[in-house]
């Protein structure tokens, strides 16, 4: 197996300007993905996606913000370095308008450039198959009722 990326596209009824806002500011993203999150949607913003009782905090950096069309961010970053990019993973969603709704591409790499040992890159890259196999169907389903900040 490769390992290079992940790739996962679902239609859904709601504009890309309300999927914009629910895939980039953290009260909606707590809703479908995290626990929590804090941080500003904008270019270089650093913050953080939380679960459970803080169990798990990982670090993020947004690398780009174009409202309603592109989100994007980094996180899974080697020995935690937000300063440091290499190697981390890259997330990126993608909205296309599609007759009354939005086509969401979301394309996860960067796994191989981890530099994490064989067992270890296998390990996260099927911990986050399996985790996106979850998250992008709660992600069409949130959409799927009406959107309002909690």
């Amino acid at each position: 197996m490769e390992y290079g990326s992940i790739e996962r596209e679902i239609h859904v009824d709601a504009s890309p300007e309300v999927v914009f806002e629910v895939v980039s500011r953290p009260e909606h993203i707590s809703q479908w993905w995290t626990d929590d999150a804090r941080f500003e949607a904008t270019p270089g913003a650093v913050g953080e996606f939380v679960w459970g009782d803080r169990a798990t905090v990982e670090p993020m950096t947004v690398v780009d913000a174009e409202p309603p069309r592109l989100f994007s961010f980094r996180w899974c970053y080697p020995g935690g370095k937000v300063d440091d990019p290499t190697g981390s993973l890259l997330v990126v969603f993608e909205l296309t308008p599609s007759g009354t709704g939005t086509t969401i591409k979301l394309t996860e790499t960067g796994f191989r450039e981890t530099g994490w040992e064989a067992a270890k890159l296998e390990e996260m890259y099927a911990d986050h198959v399996s985790g996106w196999d979850t998250f992008v169907p709660r992600l069409g389903a949130y959409l799927a009722r009406p959107v309002t900040a909690p």
